[in-house]
């Protein structure tokens, strides 16, 4: 059996999870905008509530199309917030709308999303030898500077610790400890190594 993160032993799903997707880098708008919904929902509750309404999130959600979450009406917000499947908080469900129609805009400017998010990381994952999950932090200069400019560009629910545990998702960071294998999986792409906490 593979050496994986400890946070990935508790439940299938969450091992699923780990072994094909956390840390890996995404260059797709929709997925990328799918993670910044789902991390965003996921502020205050675990991330295996999340990943099990996954499924739901996307049928609600028209696929994560920007474009299409973007023309949701107040009619389709009320109607997502009495829909059992997802995180009925109106603020997180009003948020996943307003950034939609924010990612347009990024989109517009910068050729896509994916163009975007990548630079704040100079276009490939930091990697870093995390011998522990202790090592780990909530958040960093990098996830700091990508918080104060999705803000600024009208993004909400985009803290720094939100942001980081985005940029781990899509893999604009590699927090895989030394000893998973994942952090030598070369399907990850060469990443760059920084010693800056």
């Amino acid at each position: 059996m593979p050496t994986r993160c400890g946070w990935a032993l508790t439940d299938p799903l969450l091992t699923a999870y780990h072994d094909s997707e956390w840390g890996t880098p995404v260059h797709d708008d929709r997925t990328l905008f799918e993670f910044l919904v789902l991390e965003g929902a996921q502020a205050g509750l675990s991330w295996l509530t999340i990943l099990r309404r996954r499924p739901h999130y996307r049928a609600a959600f028209e696929g994560f199309d920007p474009a299409a979450v973007a023309r949701f009406d107040a009619r389709r917000r009320r109607a997502l917030m009495s829909d059992r499947g997802l995180i009925r908080n109106s603020l997180k469900i009003a948020s996943a709308i307003t950034n939609a129609r924010a990612v347009l805009a990024v989109q517009d400017a910068f050729g896509s999303f994916d163009a975007y998010l990548w630079q704040f990381v100079d276009g490939a994952p930091i990697r870093k030898p995390r011998r522990s999950l202790k090592d780990i932090p909530s958040e960093t200069p990098e996830s700091r500077a990508l918080s104060k400019d999705l803000k600024r560009r009208g993004f909400t629910f985009v803290g720094p610790t939100i942001c980081y545990a985005f940029m781990q998702a899509v893999g604009l960071v590699d927090d895989h400890v030394v000893t998973c294998f994942r952090s030598l999986d070369v399907s990850h792409g060469s990443g760059r190594r920084i010693s800056r906490p």
